[in-house]
């Protein structure tokens, strides 16, 4: 069922695709327009690991296994203009101006190679070298730092190091299985959510997609563990919001949800980078 749901959004986002008008370089003036009783439809060339919204009137998400499609709509309606900024896979930073119109003409726009994207520029140092390099610092570090885990069902996942370099951050994580039974990891998913959620209200949850791991880890061995580097992209926990990370079993339901104030945020260490 879950393929062919995904099946028929990649069918009907290809059939309005082809009716739409490509993204073409902005002069002066030329804004994106969103509304509030349409979702309009991003496709990129490369997975989408990033999005940042100007504000929170804009609601963006990207569809359950189409990871280069980015939905935006607006929150409400009239909303001030604003902008949203996109990073894709490739290192390539998309800057859109968004503005509010009722009754688009255009709902889904192209933003490949062939369709002259908004300007783009390139994310310095985003290739595998430096990330495994820092990566391996980050693995090796032995400064102390505090120690944040959750464990249930006889499966331990900690944060044993937070870092920064240049435009990333590297979580140093553990994941211990103190049971018989081996652990398939089926997702791990880093997300920013509200301390407190107002009953009847949208989710307004953000998932920060990584951008590589080191000693990346499928399965965990009965009565083992594993440590492994997660690069995310550089982020900031804003005030009233936690990061949640969700650790998700294959085929099981030992599930773990680690939850990180934004006041931990001071126990990231900043790594040394290439002698220039």
């Amino acid at each position: 069922m879950k393929y062919q749901k995904n099946l028929f959004l990649l069918v009907l986002l290809a059939v309005s695709l082809a009716g739409a008008q490509p993204l073409s370089h902005p002069i002066t003036g030329q804004q994106l327009p969103v509304s509030y009783n349409y979702t309009t439809s991003l496709l990129f060339s490369y997975p989408i690991v990033s999005v940042d919204r100007g504000n929170g009137e804009v609601l963006a998400q990207i569809p359950e296994g189409l990871e280069n499609i980015l939905q935006i709509k607006a929150a409400q309606e009239n909303y001030c203009a604003t902008n949203l900024t996109v990073i894709t896979a490739d290192g390539t930073v998309y800057s859109f101006n968004l503005c509010y119109e009722a009754a688009p003409e255009i709902t889904a726009y192209s933003c490949n190679e062939n369709s002259e994207p908004y300007p783009k520029t390139i994310v310095d140092g985003n290739n595998a070298a430096v990330l495994d390099h820092l990566s391996e610092l980050a693995y090796h570090d032995r400064n102390y730092t505090r120690e944040f885990g959750e464990n249930a069902y006889g499966i331990a996942l900690a944060v044993t190091g937070m870092y920064t370099a240049n435009d990333y951050i590297f979580y140093r994580m553990r994941l211990e299985n103190s049971t018989p039974i081996s652990y398939d990891i089926d997702q791990l998913r880093f997300y920013i959510r509200d301390q407190k959620r107002a009953k009847r209200t949208a989710s307004q949850d953000l998932e920060i997609q990584p951008l590589s791991w080191y000693r990346e880890v499928q399965n965990v061995r009965p009565h083992s563990q594993v440590t492994f580097i997660c690069v995310l992209p550089k982020f900031t926990i804003p005030d009233r919001k936690n990061l949640h990370i969700q650790l998700v079993e294959k085929s099981g339901g030992r599930h773990l949800q680690l939850k990180l104030r934004n006041t931990k945020t001071a126990a990231v260490l900043t790594l040394p980078l290439f002698s220039e």
